[in-house]
């Protein structure tokens, strides 16, 4: 069983515990189908694409409650709580990952890689892959050295082909707490999946007025 699929699976049997056998079932077919269109991700060159298989199983979770007539706010409600204990540190050794690349941000190893990251990310590996552009300006980063703005979104593409956009910018959400998790305050303008020509990641440390 692929590690997230855990998670979704306890949270629906504790939100949904009459016929959580049967969201479970259903959620594993849609994810059956959905799920050829994002297969080209474990072997993109582009590290963003990642994403897109979990993507896969959020998309299939959200049609399945969508065709069992659950409102837009109580999709948005399970999706959110199940994301943030996903992506939430389970241990101290987790913390401190998430945050260290920010301490090593200045670094020649930090730099390295991320012109490596950069040239990557920017070549789009797939037609319904991601494609961003890597921002080391600190006078637009607020100091910090590091941005990225998303130009073609993976995600936004797979929720438009199964008629699901409006579903898209939930897992926008989870951006901002991510970003705290790494000690930083996440900055953005707009995001694809609310209509704007890229998403703008920019991100202020926590000491920073």
């Amino acid at each position: 069983m692929v590690n997230y699929r855990r998670y979704f699976e306890k949270a629906i049997k504790a939100n949904f515990p009459r016929n959580h056998q049967e969201i479970i079932s259903e959620t594993n077919e849609n994810y059956t189908i959905i799920s050829v269109d994002t297969a080209f991700a474990a072997t993109s060159s582009n590290p963003i694409d990642k994403r897109l298989d979990f993507s896969s199983y959020f998309l299939s979770f959200i049609k399945t409650l969508d065709e069992r007539g659950e409102s837009f706010a109580t999709i948005r409600t399970n999706c959110l709580e199940i994301v943030i204990v996903y992506v939430s540190p389970k241990n101290q050794l987790q913390i401190f990952l998430k945050r260290l690349p920010v301490k090593l941000m200045n670094t020649l190893i930090a730099k390295s890689f991320v012109r490596k990251l950069a040239k990557r990310v920017s070549e789009k590996s797939h037609p319904d892959g991601f494609r961003a552009d890597i921002i080391t300006d600190k006078n637009e980063t607020f100091g910090l050295g590091y941005g990225v703005d998303i130009l073609e979104c993976g995600i936004c593409k797979l929720f438009q082909k199964h008629n699901y956009s409006k579903y898209a910018s939930i897992l926008c959400e989870v951006d901002e707490i991510t970003s705290s998790m790494a000690g930083l305050k996440l900055v953005r303008n707009g995001t694809i999946a609310q209509g704007a020509k890229k998403c703008d990641f920019r991100y202020q440390r926590f000491d920073r007025p």
